[in-house]
């Protein structure tokens, strides 16, 4: 490795423990990208565990040693050739020096896409990792539906032509060879506001209601530099707080299985939605990078569904007849019964406050949801009264079982009905309820003695009052 550094006039960097890689080669990346030309920016070398092929010996019964193979977890030496492409841009490939030599490769999929516009010739405003404005929206989206498996491989083979590794030429002509398959994939989609303060204050509201109904598994707090005695320190450790503050972003995670789904704010100006893919069963894909066509429709189509659940939570207002469908005892199409998910009822307000906490996520079953009804209901909650209540919310249209799988999702009907009973109770029925006394503001406690003082006035000019 030594040698072809040298040969072709890059540097041989050592990565430290904490050091972060791209931070590190982020100068080298910058000044290979001046020159206009793709090309290896830098080598560099690491120790990381990686699962690898390790030996064992023992003794037979005859005396004899038998010896085995066996994969194993172990610290070995690991290559991360970064590289500057033209129609890429930043990426890197590592390259492990123990057998069987895992490779791990890294590109983004928005830097390939302004590439291919600036060389079609579309005017954009760029975003970080993604794009503010464009004058042709259209011809931009074909250019992001034509990153599929093909581009991909051939930037793969083109640079594994280039770079030194340890299968050669008869290796290849063997059959032994690698083959690309699908570790992680981020597939986002990015509503750009007008105005910043937009932004800022959608997203805001947007993490009260999922506080209040999606309740996430997480609220990430990223914190920015913080000054220590007049100087700026990079935090390096994960800090977790309940109060958001000045330079601090808020990232909600809804998880489902080994991925996620994730919100933030992007420059302060754009809400990134984010389905993050870290096992391709999650979503029923095949691992080979010739599915990942499939997988990117599955999940943009979870993107657009999460947006399709906050677009919901901002307008669910109920109908009367809707409101009374549910509310009452019901005949199907089919002539079958649906049972009445009655208004305030604890049980049936707990099981509506758990399909609150699904909106965000890609599925549940009914062992999850069954543990989220109890926790709320505060009380014992049997698993044949689940099936109970699984049975009446399909009846009444609310949720859909997925085909071949015991994960429901919930309807249209679902989410609206779900917002609509757990908001008009926790935001509007409790706190009128409690609102004669503190905490409740002065004036909706006054407002509230100034009707009990009119009422008692009309019930006693009407003689309807108790007697002295």
């Amino acid at each position: 490795m030594n040698s072809f550094a040298e040969t072709n006039h890059f540097p041989l960097i050592h990565f430290a423990k904490e050091d972060r890689k791209i931070a590190v080669m982020h100068r080298f990346m910058l000044a290979q990208e001046k020159t206009g030309r793709s090309g290896v920016v830098a080598v560099g070398v690491a120790q990381e565990y990686q699962n690898v092929f390790a030996s064992s010996e023992r003794e037979g019964s005859n005396g004899i040693p038998c010896f085995g193979f066996h994969k194993a977890d172990r610290r070995v030496t690991c290559f991360y050739f970064y590289l500057w492409d033209n129609d890429f841009g930043a990426a890197f490939i590592k390259v492990c020096a123990y057998f069987p030599y895992p490779i791990k490769v890294w590109v983004n999929g928005h830097e390939w896409a302004k590439r291919q516009a600036i060389q079609t010739g579309i005017r954009f405003t760029a975003l970080s990792n993604g794009f503010a404005s464009c004058e042709d929206p259209a011809a931009l989206q074909e250019i992001c539906d034509r990153l599929g498996p093909d581009t991909i491989g051939v930037f793969f083979q083109h640079w594994m032509a280039v770079l030194p590794l340890p299968l050669t030429d008869a290796d290849a002509d063997a059959g032994y060879w690698w083959e690309l398959s699908m570790r992680q994939i981020e597939i986002s989609r990015t509503l750009v506001f007008d105005a910043p303060r937009h932004a800022r204050s959608f997203f805001e509201a947007l993490v009260v209601d999922s506080l209040d109904l999606g309740r996430p598994e997480t609220l990430e707090l990223i914190f920015g530099p913080q000054i220590r005695r007049g100087k700026v320190r990079r935090t390096q450790d994960v800090f977790k707080t309940k109060v958001v503050t000045r330079d601090t972003d808020v990232t909600i995670n809804a998880f489902y299985k080994h991925s996620r789904i994730k919100q933030y704010l992007k420059d302060g100006r754009a809400l990134r939605i984010e389905t993050v893919v870290n096992s391709r069963d999650d979503l029923a894909c095949h691992r080979r990078l010739e599915h990942l066509d499939e997988l990117q429709r599955k999940a943009r189509d979870i993107n657009a569904r999460l947006l399709d659940t906050e677009r919901v939570g901002q307008g669910c207002v109920l109908a009367s007849p809707a409101f009374e469908r549910v509310a009452q005892s019901t005949l199907t199409d089919d002539g079958s019964r649906a049972p009445a998910l009655r208004f305030g009822d604890p049980r049936v307000m707990a099981l509506l406050g758990s399909l609150c906490v699904t909106l965000a996520a890609l599925g549940f079953t009914h062992r999850s949801l069954r543990a989220r009804v109890t926790h709320l209901l505060g009380s014992g909650y049997s698993a044949n009264q689940m099936s109970y209540d699984l049975a009446r919310l399909r009846r009444n249209g609310l949720i859909e079982r997925q085909p071949h799988s015991n994960t429901y999702t919930l309807t249209a009907d679902g989410q609206r009905i779900a917002l609509f009973y757990t908001k008009v109770y926790n935001r509007i029925l409790r706190p009128l309820i409690a609102a004669d006394r503190a905490p409740a503001p002065a004036p909706l406690r006054q407002a509230l003695v100034t009707i009990d003082s009119n009422v008692r006035s009309y019930i006693e000019g009407a003689r309807l009052g108790n007697p002295a």
